[in-house]
């Protein structure tokens, strides 16, 4: 994968980039292949396995341009790609982030689930995309395509940041490790008054599931943790006396629905996620605090950048299968 990935961007018709490798303590030669193989990339080492939210954050860290992509590994990259991201961003200085249109590398005619075509939200921390609804992935016909669109969140596995942004709005929560990190910055991002938008005529191709597979335990329970942790952190406690207990029902049944489709694992995750964060109370009202001490707009400016409903009622009760269907 790395080696497809490099390979693509050494295609890229943008002229002023750099690409540095964060090495997260890998042990199979692949840095030292890289630097052979690609000389002119930049190797930012870590002694030990950040996780994702880590690792990304060592590399902002360690470098200085006025623009940072966070582009996984198990990607492929249109030769435009970059120069159309850095357009849009030099537009407008309230956007903080922008994402291209994410494609899947195994079937390049539909949306990757790790994006589509712009990260979205329902009010009650569920993500979906334009172009992926859960596990319902749409075929790309143009239905994104044409106009610049406001997005709530820019998907991790390539986008572009503002480091001025970040610096006003902090990095990667690392105590996620992996999984909904992105979505959790960019909600700080409106927070403090900025814009993260959709380019899709930038494109991307990008292989879900190449760290952990959909049905992996691990995987199960850090999204439902962290998207728990992501509403205590971002919503004003008058905003949470309402959300959370909607959303607690909303992962009642979820618990159930595990049950009795036999999926044991899912419901374990549910149950451990939950317990979390009730474990850990000073954990997550001293994030809820320092987020809060940013903050420059209120809930109701930012529930309108979200969906109103229940897009999990939606879609398992009402089969909406598409973004556009909601």
């Amino acid at each position: 994968m790395l080696a497809d990935c490099l390979s693509s961007l050494s295609r890229t018709d943008y002229d002023d980039y750099c690409i540095y490798l964060v090495d997260n303590a890998s042990s199979d030669g692949s840095p030292q292949w890289a630097k052979k193989n690609h000389p002119g990339i930049k190797i930012i080492a870590s002694e030990k396995n950040l996780g994702y939210a880590g690792g990304c954050n060592l590399g902002i860290r360690s470098t200085t341009e006025d623009y940072v992509v966070l582009l996984n590994n198990d990607t492929e990259v249109e030769p435009g790609w970059l120069t159309r991201l850095v357009f849009e961003m030099d537009q407008d200085q309230t956007v903080a982030a922008a994402q291209p249109k994410i494609l899947w590398l195994k079937d390049r005619s539909l949306f990757d689930y790790s994006g589509g075509a712009g990260g979205m939200m329902d009010i009650f921390g569920f993500p979906y995309c334009l172009g992926r609804l859960f596990e319902s992935k749409e075929k790309d016909s143009g239905q994104y395509n044409g106009k610049i669109r406001d997005i709530f969140w820019a998907s991790g596995s390539a986008s572009i940041y503002r480091r001025s942004a970040l610096d006003k709005t902090g990095l990667l929560d690392e105590d996620f490790f992996m999984h909904m990190e992105e979505i959790d910055l960019a909600w700080r991002m409106h927070l403090t008054g900025f814009r993260v938008i959709s380019v899709p005529n930038s494109v991307i191709y990008h292989l879900s599931g190449g760290s952990l597979p959909a049905g992996n335990f691990r995987k199960m329970y850090l999204n439902h943790r962290n998207s728990l942790l992501m509403l205590w952190k971002n919503y004003s406690p008058a905003s949470l006396m309402w959300v959370w207990p909607l959303r607690q029902a909303l992962e009642m049944m979820a618990f159930i629905k595990a049950l009795i489709s036999g999926n044991l694992e899912w419901a374990k995750a549910i149950v451990q996620a939950t317990l979390w964060v009730i474990e850990n109370p000073r954990m997550v009202w001293k994030k809820h605090r320092e987020v809060q001490n940013i903050r420059s707009v209120n809930d109701r400016i930012i529930m309108e950048k979200m969906h109103r409903g229940s897009i999990a009622v939606k879609y398992f009760l009402q089969s909406k299968r598409a973004a556009n269907q909601l």
